[in-house]
């Protein structure tokens, strides 16, 4: 099969033993790993081997599922990719941190150090906490209509970038002869006061190498995509309908689009759709959330040849690991062509130019 000419960007979700909450109980899933640090780097390596654009750490303030037989539980997101950033040179690291019952300090505050610590590396997957199970959980406020939780996402993406830019690029100076270690005049309070946030900063962290970490946005309805449109240096698009897809992405001029497919892949199709008829037999009430596809390597490729309009590229969310990801990474990914990488950041990576900090003398406000 020939390689599909138009250059494609990658990303790949990982989560436990894959989205299906069944995943765990398949043989190669090895169950009693799940919460190790040597699942996450054994995962990570497949993905930096193929070069991948993107590894989203998924994460979410509630449990998967209420049936016991399903995988319940994650490790925190953050966390996790800040562990995988020392191991990994090239694909970028990406948590899913929730908004909702979150303040934008803390988050702005892992962003920049998994920035750091990645060497321009890091991304932030911006999500939402909708039902009255995950706010009992913090027990401060009740659960909100869409509306209301993307309109709180978008002040915390806004109080958050002003974060990112409160420490000036030169702003630490290390000058030993005066004993000074920071140029005070080159940290800037943001002064946010909105709807639902009064943020007066600076922050406490400095402003990281790619001085505004990406932003990526799941696009599933049109409050999320009032967000993405505002906000949104990568988009993921929810939906298994292609007319759906196109139209958002036509909104989405400047942004990376990313079509997500929900995916279990083996050598033979006939053994792909039993595992998947397994999974659903062993956890019927699961439903996909966007586009799925069960095939073989070579179906996969036919669906990679025929995305939506405006579409540049997929977001891999395997329903089962390893095997799914082990066969995207050998079977798949060096069969289609990819978008030349000039630099070593994320924002590099994507053809992003490094913004000045909207605070420093001379800069547009």
């Amino acid at each position: 099969m020939p390689s599909r000419s138009h250059p494609l960007r990658w990303a790949v979700e990982l989560d436990g033993a894959g989205r299906h909450p069944a995943a765990w109980r398949l043989p190669a899933a090895r169950p009693e790993e799940l919460f190790t640090a040597a699942h996450w780097r054994r995962l990570a390596a497949t993905v930096e081997a193929a070069d991948l654009d993107l590894l989203v750490v998924a994460d979410a303030y509630r449990l998967q599922s209420a049936d016991e037989r399903d995988q319940r539980g994650r490790l925190d997101a953050v966390a996790v990719a800040a562990h995988l950033a020392p191991l990994t040179r090239r694909t970028g690291l990406v948590p899913v941190v929730t908004t909702t019952h979150t303040e934008p300090f803390h988050t702005q505050k892992a962003i920049a150090t998994l920035d750091l610590t990645s060497r321009g590396r890091a991304g932030w997957q911006v999500e939402v906490s909708t039902t009255a199970v995950e706010a009992d959980l913090f027990g401060r406020k009740a659960a909100a209509p869409d509306e209301e939780l993307w309109g709180e996402a978008a002040e915390t993406v806004d109080v958050t970038r002003r974060l990112w830019d409160s420490w000036e690029d030169d702003a630490i100076v290390r000058d030993l002869a005066t004993g000074r270690y920071v140029d005070r005049d080159k940290l800037h309070y943001v002064d946010h006061a909105g709807q639902f946030f009064s943020v007066k900063g600076p922050s406490i962290t400095p402003r990281s190498p790619q001085g505004q970490p990406l932003v990526v946005v799941p696009v599933r309805h049109a409050p999320s995509l009032a967000l993405a449109v505002a906000e949104a240096d990568v988009v993921r698009l929810e939906t298994a309908d292609p007319a759906q897809a196109s139209a958002w992405a036509a909104a989405l001029p400047r942004a990376t689009v990313l079509l997500d497919v929900e995916v279990l892949l083996r050598r033979d199709a006939a053994e792909a759709a039993d595992v998947a008829a397994q999974l659903d037999a062993w956890s019927p009430a699961h439903a996909p959330r966007t586009l799925r596809h069960v095939g073989t390597p070579e179906t996969f490729l036919d669906l990679l040849g025929d995305l939506p309009d405006g579409v540049g590229g997929v977001g891999v969310v395997p329903l089962d690991l390893p095997v799914t990801l082990d066969l995207l990474a050998s079977d798949v990914v060096p069969r289609v062509a990819r978008p030349v990488v000039h630099g070593t950041t994320l924002r590099e990576r994507f053809g992003l130019s490094r913004p000045a900090s909207r605070y420093a003398e001379g800069v547009p406000a």
